[in-house]
């Protein structure tokens, strides 16, 4: 056997590893929650804003994929062409 196999050490590292992980997910979890709590309070004129500002971020991030895959085309093309 390899000198470094220690097993239950191994299972020990992983399980804290692990925990640590859920409990990240957990806090996670529980500010996602806040969050939506938080903005059922809001008027609806406000929550309209809010959808508003996600709609044009997702828009945003839409068009630069959209320019991002029309620059890779463009580029595959012009290798083609060579």
């Amino acid at each position: 056997m390899a000198g470094n196999f220690h097993p239950f050490r191994d299972m020990k590292e992983s399980a804290e590893a692990q925990h640590e992980a859920d409990k990240a997910n957990f806090e996670a979890v529980k500010a996602e929650s806040k969050a939506n709590w938080e903005e059922v309070k809001l008027s609806s004129a406000e929550r309209r804003n809010l959808l508003r500002k996600e709609r044009e971020e997702e828009l945003a991030e839409a068009n630069a994929r959209i320019r991002a895959a029309q620059e890779r085309i463009d580029a595959a093309k012009k290798a083609r062409e060579e």
